[in-house]
């Protein structure tokens, strides 16, 4: 069998930097080397190489995103180029659709959403406006954009207190406010724009955090079991996410109808945005009621991750799952 050449791409210019290449390098080590001759590659900024060794690394060549493996001579050598790539960079230009749109100008292939799909899910309040017509339950928001006005008497006034403050473009580790007293809304909005130029201010809805991860394999969508969250902390921030300080159950603990009932909104929601790959949709569950928090294009693969407990749960192993990812 001729193995698949795959650039498998983390890093990136968010501040999730330190954890796309702790997802990376445990996807890594899960890859099936008999299927697959891999190349780890490092981005930042404007900086594309390719990891051979803590002392080695070859550039790579953004016409075609090849690199060339010097010979002895150090004048000619041998180009590499790559089948596939897959993207391990949360943020920017992994999870907005920048890298995406490169890639498709360059006629690579590659394993999350397309350019569009990305931008849209990457930008809170986009995704949300388009779904909005879906059925699909969402909390009441504030968009703010920097420079605009806004009234943080009003804003609680509409959706009451607490209220969670996100960057709007970004992940969920970082900028990320709930805001029990109005005094402190403003100060929490100018944390958010400290990651991004625009800002959502979202009702605090009580009720269980879920997350379900989903992608398509044969033409089918894989029914991944639920997790709930439980966070020791206000919310599922990055010390609950990646610092072990959160108790995470999967399967949830939860009625078969229930979770059937979140699957079946996660593959509706991957439907109708058009995704592509592995992505998780994280929810707030009142009593019956779902509702969507935000979607993940390229969510995290730690060993402490989500969607990793979610393979393992389903049975399979991680490299099972990534070698259907990879097709």
């Amino acid at each position: 069998m001729t193995k698949k050449t795959i650039a498998l791409i983390y890093g990136g210019d968010s501040s999730e930097y330190e954890v796309s290449i702790k997802s990376g390098k445990h996807i890594s080590g899960h890859l099936d080397r008999e299927r697959y001759l891999v190349y780890e590659v490092l981005m930042k900024g404007s900086d594309w190489k390719v990891l051979f060794s803590e002392e080695k690394s070859y550039l790579i060549d953004k016409a075609d995103f090849s690199f060339v493996i010097p010979d002895e001579s150090g004048i000619g050598g041998k180009r590499v180029k790559f089948d596939k790539a897959l993207i391990m960079i949360h943020g920017t230009p992994g999870e907005n659709g920048l890298l995406q749109a490169y890639f498709e100008m360059i006629g690579m292939k590659f394993t999350t959403c397309s350019a569009t799909v990305s931008a849209i899910s990457f930008d809170k309040y986009a995704c949300k406006c388009y779904l909005r017509d879906t059925g699909v339950k969402l909390a009441k928001e504030q968009f703010i954009r920097r420079g605009d006005s806004y009234n943080a008497y009003d804003i609680s006034a509409r959706m009451g207190l607490p209220l969670f403050v996100k960057p709007n473009n970004g992940g969920s580790s970082f900028g990320v406010t709930k805001v029990k007293h109005l005094e402190n809304l403003n100060d929490a909005i100018e944390s958010a724009f400290k990651e991004d130029e625009s800002v959502l201010v979202e009702e605090y809805i009580q009720g269980r955090e879920m997350t379900n991860g989903v992608y398509e394999y044969n033409g089918k969508l894989v029914r991944l079991p639920v997790t709930e969250i439980i966070s020791n902390n206000e919310f599922f921030d990055y010390e609950a996410k990646y610092l072990g300080a959160s108790k995470e159950i999967c399967p949830a603990e939860i009625t078969s109808e229930l979770s059937e009932r979140i699957i079946d909104t996660s593959h509706k929601i991957y439907k109708y945005l058009g995704c592509k790959g592995i992505v998780r949709v994280d929810y707030i569950v009142r009593g019956d009621e779902i509702f969507f928090l935000e979607i993940n294009t390229v969510p995290g693969m730690t060993e402490m991750s989500l969607v990793p407990q979610q393979v393992r749960a389903a049975g399979m192993t991680i490299r099972e799952f990534l070698n259907q990812l990879l097709g």
